[in-house]
């Protein structure tokens, strides 16, 4: 990402700017209506905001429920990534989802990791090199009324431990592929 080759020459603010206009521009968040409309310096907030528009529309008058995944789908991901380094390797492996009532009206998402939360992180790392884990988000409106809850399931691993899990799941492929 042009942002890792720019991050040494920026300052904490300036980067995580650039992040987010990156973020607004990609299409699975500018397609569905989504916009990140804060991230904190240090990466540990950010904010969706998802309003009622013709490429959130539904048939119904509401907010497509792709809409409302699209622009949460990576967030948590992300935010990891950038938190943890390139020590680690994060992925997103799932997501459940509860809509609780039809979207008419501007809601957001907030995605908020603690330190209690990376200290967990590390204490399963420590123990295992791998972790998975699921956090919870919702989108709500500005009288806090909740619209959809995201259970996000992630994925973390030392990439040491995780280069190593590949190299030996490729072998286990390359001696089924010949045994066959």
């Amino acid at each position: 990402m042009l942002t890792d080759f720019l991050r040494p020459y920026l300052s904490k603010k300036l980067y995580a700017k650039i992040y987010q206009i990156g973020l607004n521009l990609w299409p699975c968040i500018r397609g569905g209506a989504g916009r990140v409309v804060h991230i904190s310096e240090d990466f540990m907030n950010l904010r969706v905001r998802l309003s009622l528009s013709w490429r959130s529309r539904n048939l119904v008058g509401t907010i497509y429920g792709g809409s409302m995944y699209a622009s949460t789908d990576p967030m948590f991901m992300l935010m990891l990534m950038e938190i943890l380094g390139n020590q680690y390797v994060v992925w997103d492996k799932g997501c459940t989802i509860r809509f609780k009532r039809p979207g008419k009206v501007t809601m957001f998402c907030d995605f908020q990791i603690t330190d209690a939360m990376l200290a967990e992180i590390h204490k399963n790392l420590d123990e295992k090199s791998e972790h998975s884990f699921t956090w919870q988000v919702q989108y709500k409106d500005t009288q806090e009324n909740v619209y959809a809850e995201f259970d996000k399931v992630l994925y973390v691993a030392k990439k040491s431990f995780y280069k190593e899990k590949l190299k030996s799941r490729s072998l286990e492929n390359k001696s089924l592929i010949s045994n066959t």
